[in-house]
């Protein structure tokens, strides 16, 4: 890993914002889940959670991973699984919906732990869903049409998001938020690839990497590394 990439890697690990997430709920089109999980990880979302139950859950988790590997995918078998674990984080949970209790998305204080969930394409988001939800949340629209494509409303609620976290001082740390633990498996994945598929393969264990961005293991390691298999 050269010391431009080592350098971008920590930058972009220092702005991570852990406590900002999305739940996407049966989101089922491919390309929303990827641009979803894009623009997540634009605005320093470590980790968004998705409920697919059944069998679609390998399916779309294997697309997920593929979109965007900065981001990690958390998946649960249903949506009381995923806001249970997210409350538990301390989160907020604000529902994408139009109920009379709904409040316009600016409004909202994202500089609390928070979660979006989103709906699925066609139906939104469930009654069960909107249950357990905190607040219901709406865009304000003014033209014929009353609904915007599911990745293209996150995109304006992370973005909103983002702005008052920036105002707030939120991206300006020094240091991560992310576990040392944390930090070092997204190092060594993005920094050298190859090698975090070889390692993953023949079930070794991650080396650390040092703070010029070289690796640092036994050289009982690297045999395992490069022998064959």
């Amino acid at each position: 890993m050269n010391p431009q990439r080592y350098a971008r890697i920590r930058e972009m690990l220092a702005l991570r914002q852990p406590d900002l997430t999305v739940c996407m709920e049966q989101v089922h089109k491919p390309h929303n889940v990827s641009a979803i999980i894009r623009t997540a990880d634009a605005v320093g979302v470590h980790e968004v959670h998705a409920v697919w139950p059944g069998n679609r859950m390998h399916t779309m988790a294997s697309a997920a991973a593929g979109s965007n590997s900065w981001v990690e995918v958390k998946t649960h078998p249903t949506i009381g699984d995923a806001v249970s674990e997210l409350k538990r984080q301390g989160m907020q949970i604000l529902a994408t919906h139009l109920s009379d209790n709904a409040v316009d998305f600016r409004e909202i204080d994202y500089t609390r732990p928070t979660c979006i969930l989103m709906g699925q394409e066609k139906t939104g988001i469930t009654r069960e869903a909107l249950n357990l939800a905190d607040q219901d949340i709406i865009i304000p629209m003014i033209g014929m049409v009353q609904s915007l494509n599911v990745s293209v409303a996150s995109a304006l609620i992370l973005y909103e998001a983002q702005r008052q976290r920036q105002i707030a001082g939120m991206y300006q740390r020094e240091h991560s938020a992310l576990s040392d633990a944390e930090q070092q498996r997204l190092l060594f994945e993005g920094g050298y690839p190859v090698l975090a598929k070889v390692a993953t393969r023949k079930g070794l264990p991650y080396p650390r990497i040092t703070g010029n961005g070289e690796i640092e293991a036994s050289a009982a390691w690297w045999a395992t590394m490069q022998s064959a298999e």
